[in-house]
């Protein structure tokens, strides 16, 4: 009988370990979740507002019979004032274009809620957005 005395507060001290670590996991996954999510809106609106971006002289040039294709000058330019105009944090940018579609990657580095000793309280989220320059009828 006296083998399995205090067992009882391992298990309970075990318990509470566990419990504070799923704590943190959930906190921490539920803030980063929440940031990606803003960071989508962002790049989705980013990616829309450079599909605004149609190459003028070629349109004007060709009308609209031809392929549309956006100015990837232009399509930069939207973004950057865009993502500027909403006040978001963003590190890092990158508009790549082909013909009529445009396509939007940003990262922002989040610092997480809770750090639990030895691990890093920053993480990069990512998020990418597509979108397509087409011409009402």
């Amino acid at each position: 009988m006296s083998r399995e005395r205090g067992q009882i507060t391992v298990m309970t001290t075990g318990f509470f370990v566990f419990l504070g670590l799923l704590a943190v996991v959930i906190i921490n996954s539920s803030a980063a979740f929440l940031q990606r999510q803003e960071l989508d809106n962002l790049a989705d609106d980013a990616a829309l507002s450079a599909a605004d971006g149609l190459s003028e002289e070629a349109f004007y040039r060709h009308g609209v019979d031809t392929a549309v294709e956006l100015d990837p000058a232009e399509a930069r330019r939207l973004v950057a004032s865009y993502v500027a105009a909403s006040g978001g944090e963003v590190g890092e940018v990158s508009v790549t274009t082909m013909g009529d579609e445009v396509h939007v990657r940003m990262e922002r580095t989040v610092t997480l809620a809770i750090a639990p000793p030895g691990w890093s309280s920053r993480t990069t989220i990512v998020s990418e957005a597509p979108s397509q320059l087409r011409l009402g009828d």
